[in-house]
């Protein structure tokens, strides 16, 4: 094990790159002390750190026809577009069993990346026993307007990007000098100023902080790349992205994009194998 942050943007289906790189990952025997998981990137961080080969890639498109999974259907009788009892019992308990006593071995710490909708601060909720902190896995991967907030304790949360995309900071605060970053928006990528505003707001007038959020959320994407691209410089972290345009958003059902994704994840996590290992072990 490197003692090395590993940090996982989110994205949606976008994942499906992330997913293919860790893949890769498992083949290799590369594991992390420190693994950060955002939106999506901490649903496929949970088969990663759990060692079982395919089982993302299999989750994500096995029940993409499924009403129950991912469905107009689904928003309109539960409040959210990914059921979550589907996804969160059904799921890793019977469909496709999660391997809940090997993540128990995992000695190194794992965090879901979650979005206090109060303070409007991100927070990084310790993963330690999936069967009960399987919520926070939950929290982080809830979108705004097409997921319920998600209630820990006396706290509501909601994805995880929307206050911090990708967790490079906290990784550095943490102590990791070093850190592989997965990303799953291409070079070149800019982020735009979100169309939904006037909705956002609607919904949320109880919580003010999550429009603040949106509204702003393009500058401060661009602001943490910019920090990225100094720490690459700098040799705290290590960038594996697609290095083009999937044409893939972030709610996507073609399987056969999907996988082609995901082996493109896998191919650039392969390319990119003995420089990532001279930077892990220089």
């Amino acid at each position: 094990m490197y003692q090395a942050g590993l940090i996982l943007e989110g994205g949606g289906m976008k994942g499906m790159y992330t997913c293919g790189v860790l893949e890769f990952f498992m083949e290799k025997n590369l594991w992390f002390s420190d693994c950060y998981g955002v939106s999506a990137g901490a649903c496929h961080m949970c088969s990663y750190l759990s060692r079982q080969k395919k089982r993302a890639y299999h989750v994500a498109v096995d029940y993409l026809q499924c009403r129950d999974y991912c469905s107009a259907r689904s928003l309109l009788l539960t409040g959210n577009l990914f059921h979550t009892d589907f996804c969160y019992e059904l799921i890793p308990k019977w469909l496709n069993p999660y391997d809940f006593q090997t993540f128990d071995r995992y000695p190194g710490r794992a965090y879901a990346v979650v979005t206090n909708i109060v303070s409007g601060r991100p927070e990084y909720l310790r993963l330690r026993d999936m069967k009960k902190d399987i919520i926070a896995v939950r929290a982080s991967s809830s979108l705004p307007l097409v997921s319920r907030n998600v209630k820990i304790g006396n706290r509501l949360y909601l994805d995880g990007a929307l206050s911090d995309s990708i967790p490079i900071r906290r990784a550095i605060r943490d102590g990791n000098r070093k850190n592989v970053v997965i990303l799953t928006k291409e070079t070149g990528y800019r982020k735009e100023r979100s169309s939904a505003l006037w909705l956002i707001r609607l919904a949320y007038l109880r919580y003010p902080k999550v429009y603040e959020l949106m509204k702003n959320r393009h500058i401060s994407y661009h602001e943490t790349l910019d920090y990225l691209e100094e720490q690459e410089r700098k040799g705290r972290a290590f960038v594996i992205r697609p290095q083009n345009a999937s044409g893939i958003g972030r709610i996507e059902k073609d399987r056969e994009k999907l996988t082609a994704l995901y082996h493109q994840g896998y191919r650039e996590a392969q390319e990119k194998y003995q420089a990532l290992l001279a930077y892990l072990e220089a």
